[in-house]
């Protein structure tokens, strides 16, 4: 799997499913995982689990979706493990970036809402100009 990381540094992860397995253990194993990737599950933590260890299996075909490994990944950035993410940043010729604190999410997500609250109004004021017979239209 992994080999041990010098100090300050990320741990050499051999492929995506490695760097994922390192995730899976750091937010709480492939029990509690798998069951949080797959609630339909829940009372059956051996089968959770078993199926998460095939997705991470290159000999097995089960595979993550895309929002179940946005999933995965937002779990270790809540439980302060990002090796994963780095990992993939690397990979994908991007530089490492630091985790969002939740205040700052918080606060981008609202500057975005009043954004749109404004596109909408003009938006709305636009179509009520074009409604408008042509010749109100030109009146204003």
């Amino acid at each position: 799997m992994t080999t041990v990381p010098a100090p300050n540094s990320l741990p050499l992860f051999q492929d995506m499913n490695d760097a994922l397995t390192a995730a899976v253990h750091a937010v709480g194993g492939f029990k509690k995982v798998g069951l949080a990737l797959r609630p339909e599950l829940e009372g059956r933590p051996q089968q959770a689990a078993q199926w998460l260890r095939d997705c991470l299996n290159h000999e097995k075909r089960e595979k993550l979706s895309p929002e179940q490994l946005l999933h995965l990944l937002r779990s270790a950035r809540e439980g302060n493990y990002h090796a994963a993410k780095h990992w993939i940043d690397g990979e994908a010729g991007y530089a490492e970036s630091a985790p969002l604190r939740p205040e700052d999410a918080l606060a981008d997500l609202q500057r975005r809402f009043i954004a749109a609250v404004h596109l909408s109004h003009d938006v709305a004021e636009k179509i009520e100009r074009l409604a408008r017979s042509p010749l109100q239209a030109v009146g204003k």
